[in-house]
């Protein structure tokens, strides 16, 4: 496809491996060149953004993937952003496939919603629209005055556990946790298979118990109405790890196989099991559809509403 001609550009927001075989994945199949752009940190560790063509009037799509350092990522695509607007750009869309501090989504005590500030940065900066994968919560959407495509992983998962597990029917699909069981149920529906589910933490060893650091001493509060006595708050403690659910010769399945939506090298050096689904393709889609102006209901069939 003839760049000049295609009416958007694809840029890849950081210069890190990861990013950089996304970034190439994706235009390798929409048929466009990566847009030539720099990014580097200067000695103090300042963000520095350079766009080497013109954007004056191009629907413009950045790729950004959150490695490790994950507040370096977030300045190198608000730095950019807002370089492309200021370059005249007609449209920012960022394509952030795992969107950092999503877990910061709820009000805990004194804390705050970083997820809602992050959406209100990309805002500011010059983004008009986002797209991204498996968002911690779907009300994470609520937070941004721009669309939002959250676009699901889930079918290629799927395709894998069925393609690459040998006997996949005899597997059981494991949640962590008791919060993961709608999304591990899903799984087990659409796959015909069993259902269990991990509950409780690992246990302390004694010497840990013995010192105390679990149980602080019951102090009355004395610094209320001298007549007022409140109960004694109670230690939330959690029971050892119990699996409910019949795994007996069967091939629990928790996570076989990451996508790469974050780089995580490291981690495969670390473990051999560890197996990579390339997700460029969805990703592609969305960016043709978006720019062509075409429906993305395509893109979200067969997907259930746990997921």
């Amino acid at each position: 496809m003839n760049v000049a001609k295609s009416g958007y550009r694809v840029f890849s927001a950081n210069s890190s491996v990861a990013c950089t075989e996304l970034a190439k994945k994706i235009t390798e199949r929409l048929g466009v060149e990566l847009g030539k752009s720099v990014v580097y940190q200067e000695s103090n560790r300042e963000t520095r953004v350079d766009v080497k063509e013109s954007v004056r009037g191009q629907t413009i799509f950045i790729i950004q993937t959150i490695p490790r350092d994950v507040n370096t990522a977030i300045m190198e695509l608000l730095v950019m952003a807002y370089a492309l607007k200021t370059s005249c750009a007609k449209n920012i869309i960022g394509v952030i496939p795992y969107f950092p501090y999503s877990k910061q989504c709820k009000m805990r005590k004194r804390g705050s919603i970083v997820c809602k500030l992050l959406a209100s940065m990309l805002a500011k900066a010059g983004l008009t629209h986002i797209i991204t994968m498996d968002l911690h919560q779907k009300e994470i959407q609520g937070f941004f005055s721009f669309p939002v495509d959250n676009l699901r992983a889930s079918p290629f998962l799927l395709q894998y556990i069925q393609e690459e597990i040998p006997d996949y029917r005899n597997a059981i699909i494991v949640a962590k946790s008791p919060s993961a069981a709608k999304r591990a149920q899903s799984y087990a529906e659409r796959l015909r298979l069993g259902l269990a589910v991990m509950h409780g933490e690992a246990q302390c060893s004694e010497s840990d118990m013995a010192d105390g650091r679990h149980s602080p001493p019951c102090v009355r509060n004395t610094t209320g109405h001298p007549g007022l006595e409140l109960p004694l708050m109670m230690a939330k403690e959690k029971p050892p790890i119990t699996v409910v659910g019949d795994v007996g010769g069967r091939i629990a399945i928790i996570v076989v196989v990451v996508t790469n939506t974050v780089p995580h090298e490291v981690q495969k050096l670390q473990c051999p099991k560890i197996k990579t689904v390339d997700v460029s393709m969805i990703l592609a889609e969305a960016i043709r559809r978006i720019h062509n102006g075409e429906s993305m209901a395509y893109l979200f069939r067969n997907i259930t509403v746990d997921d």
